[in-house]
């Protein structure tokens, strides 16, 4: 027997979850210089990021749709992929990887917007978890009604 809306609702907790720690360590390494060792010289961290995808369906999948049984559905992560934005540029010849100018590329990581999107996908984490409790409620009283 399959439960949909408790396989959404996991799905969807775990796609949050991996989003929020790939936040975390964008956070976490918003000043980080030498995160890779590319060509000779050192790159600093690329601010990564989650692509959430619906569940494709598989063959059994779209045969027990058309059949009236319950299909896999949910989310899932697609990709973590790099983020394409330039790296920020500072003035700080002090710094040990500074250029013959002074500049020093730091990560292309803005510690706002990572705040913002932890705020988006812990909210998301906490709707899915009362969709969860919910569906158990509804499973609950649906039991007690044979009683």
């Amino acid at each position: 027997m399959k439960l949909g809306g408790f396989d959404i609702s996991a799905s969807a907790l775990t796609a949050q979850r991996l989003r929020m720690d790939v936040i975390s360590a964008n956070i976490a390494n918003a000043e980080t210089t030498r995160a890779q060792f590319v060509n000779g010289r050192f790159v600093p961290y690329r601010r990564k990021e989650v692509v959430l995808a619906a569940v494709q369906p598989k063959f059994r999948n779209l045969l027990d749709e058309k059949l009236n049984a319950d299909a896999e559905q949910g989310v899932q992560v697609a990709a973590i992929r790099d983020d394409a934005t330039p790296f920020k540029q500072v003035y700080n010849p002090a710094h040990p990887d500074a250029d013959e100018n002074g500049m020093v590329n730091m990560p292309n990581v803005d510690v706002v917007k990572e705040m913002v999107d932890m705020i988006s996908a812990s909210r998301s984490y906490e709707a899915n978890v009362t969709a969860l409790n919910a569906s158990k409620a509804m499973f609950m009283k649906s039991l007690e009604i044979g009683r």
